[in-house]
């Protein structure tokens, strides 16, 4: 069984989305920024069908996270930015159109039941609560990990239930000013433990081991 590990995207003050999110900006004002470095690295590229991009650092930190997770837990506002009925959502079949990059089971968790959705190689389960999608992202990754894509609120379920190994901050030199909180609502007694810190030329990443006192 592999691990299970956050892998996020904050700003230096602390957001992962910026404020007034909309279905146009669904990270927030300028929340994009946060995932620029990302979409230049010939690794992510390439998962998305992609030619070309930089190779560096992060590239070589991209491709390894890629090929070692065989499971993905996400928040139903990452995968569609709704909160309320399916049959309301403008989005309800998800951002990444017919053909997602996961290609991986991915668990969903939301409140609203739905069916499971297949689109291209990517099979999307609707799970309703955080500590049952990491059970069966678990059992679908095998050997591999399981990677709790986001957004804030879904990692800090997480985090509080005790689900996480490792959390992989990526620290983009970026000011947003207000939004969403990744470190919001956790309570003190969470440790974190650094395990690396990787300098790249436009996002600093850094790896902890999440315990609690006493574990």
């Amino acid at each position: 069984m592999g691990k299970v590990a956050a892998d996020i995207s904050m700003s230096l003050d602390g957001y992962v989305a910026g404020p007034d999110p909309t279905l146009e900006e669904p990270l927030g004002r300028n929340g994009e920024r946060l995932h620029e470095w990302v979409i230049e690295l010939a690794s992510w590229r390439a998962s998305h069908g992609l030619e070309g991009g930089e190779e560096n650092a992060s590239s070589d930190l991209i491709a390894e996270g890629l090929a070692s997770t065989g499971a993905v837990v996400m928040g139903r506002r990452m995968f569609s930015g709704g909160a309320g009925s399916w049959e309301d959502d403008p989005k309800a079949y998800g951002w990444w159109g017919d053909d997602p990059p996961f290609r991986k089971p991915v668990f969903v968790v939301t409140h609203h039941e739905r069916e499971p959705l297949v689109l291209g190689e990517t099979t999307f389960t609707f799970v309703g609560g955080v500590e049952p999608a990491v059970e069966q992202a678990t059992a679908a990754a095998g050997a591999k990990d399981v990677l709790v894509a986001g957004g804030a609120s879904v990692a800090q379920q997480a985090v509080r239930a005790g689900l996480l190994d490792e959390m992989q901050l990526n620290l983009v030199p970026v000011l947003l000013g207000g939004g969403t909180r990744l470190l919001d609502n956790l309570a003190s007694d969470i440790e974190l433990e650094r395990m690396f810190v990787l300098d790249s030329p436009s996002v600093t990443h850094i790896r902890y081991r999440v315990a609690r006192h006493g574990r």
